[in-house]
């Protein structure tokens, strides 16, 4: 079908800069982008009818890390490093929760909490250890003296089992992405950010005027600049970044009357999280498990890793308690050989803002922001 010209003029003109992805990062960007340049020309484009990646199809934590996972940064990156990421992700949420109230995203501050099984003495003294110098070096981050504390007496109030130990962190909270996603959606809209969905690009021409982006409509985009926000399937387009898609695990149980579980939960460096959704329980993660199989783009949820997430709930969640599950599904995260998110010019007409390893909820804001600055630079 041949476009119009009110088509071609309206919906598919050249653009000042042209995002590619919808989720929280690309919404982010181009809400910031028209924020500071309202002049400027803006589209942002999605190759599914909803964002394909990890934004509506995470587990809605508004989070920055447990403890343990927090310790593993530092082991791996350094101080310097953790409490960069922690400081853009604290800051991210508070940005979440200026622009939009609870009720309109659902926010909870909840509390947070890790779990223990099995806890030796000598570990135990090392994760007290842990909680005061986290509790010090994150007090300028975080404005308070006692992120994390132990919090065993509330094993039995929330009802789990063969649990030792609870560490609990009181800035920690839950939302809706999906709700969330949406309100971004119709902020662009409203500042005047084009926004075309079931549109993929195929491929890239880069040229002195800029890029043309071909796409799977067969419709030709012409852009001063691309920004890439495609995260976990950003190679697709960009084969040299360093960041590769893995693949995250949720499911959902049907009402549990009586449910103990409140908050929202870690374990084990956070590869395990749950959290209640009411009287529901959703649990997610177990990519430890079987890293090979999780480093895929494939979007279908996988038998062992089910497994593994059933054997936990059955274990430490709902011990002799049925449950039913009613819904799985999985997300596409990107992550790379660093954990700091990569937002980088590639070319001279083309940019990314991906790697956000897990917390774009949190992170995104923050990114947003940096990649308009750098695109409008």
């Amino acid at each position: 079908m041949k476009l119009s010209y009110w088509e071609k003029d309206a919906f598919y003109g050249p653009a000042d800069v042209v995002i590619a992805g919808s989720g929280f990062t690309g919404l982010w960007t181009a809400l910031h982008l028209k924020n500071k340049h309202p002049e400027l020309r803006v589209t942002l484009i999605e190759r599914g009818s909803l964002p394909t990646g990890a934004s509506t199809r995470n587990a809605g934590f508004a989070c920055f890390g447990s403890v343990t996972e927090l310790m593993k940064d530092v082991h791996e990156s350094g101080v310097e490093a953790m409490l960069s990421l922690v400081e853009m992700r604290y800051s991210g949420l508070k940005r979440i929760r200026k622009l939009f109230s609870k009720k309109e995203v659902d926010f909870i501050r909840s509390g947070g909490y890790e779990l223990f099984p099995s806890v030796s003495p000598d570990r135990y003294r090392e994760l007290k250890a842990h909680i005061r110098w986290l509790n010090h070096v994150l007090d300028p981050v975080l404005k308070t003296k006692t992120t994390f504390s132990f919090a065993d007496d509330m094993i039995p109030e929330l009802g789990l089992s063969d649990v030792s130990h609870l560490i609990y962190n009181q800035l920690e909270g839950v939302l809706h992405p999906g709700k969330l996603c949406k309100l971004l959606l119709v902020k662009v809209q409203e500042a005047g950010v084009t926004v075309l969905t079931d549109m993929e690009i195929i491929h890239l021409d880069e040229h002195s005027r800029g890029v043309t982006i071909h796409t799977s409509k067969g419709i030709a985009l012409e852009a001063v600049k691309l920004m890439i926000c495609t995260n976990g399937f950003a190679r697709q387009l960009l084969p040299d970044l360093d960041v590769f898609p893995r693949r995250g695990q949720v499911l959902l149980t049907a009402p549990i009357p009586g449910l103990k579980i409140k908050g929202s939960f870690h374990f084990d460096e956070g590869f395990y999280y749950f959290r209640n959704i009411g009287d529901r329980l959703l649990l997610g993660g177990a990519r430890n498990t079987d890293f090979e199989s999780e480093n895929t783009e494939v979007m279908e949820t996988s038998r062992g890793i089910q497994s593994a997430l059933e054997n936990f709930m059955g274990t430490y969640l709902l011990k002799d308690t049925d449950f039913e599950i009613t819904d799985r599904w999985t997300g596409i995260m990107g992550f790379g050989r660093e954990k700091t998110p990569l937002i980088s010019q590639i070319s001279s007409s083309t940019y990314c803002a991906v790697r956000l390893s897990g917390m774009g909820v949190a992170l995104a804001p923050v990114i947003g922001e940096r990649a308009a600055l750098m695109v409008a630079g």
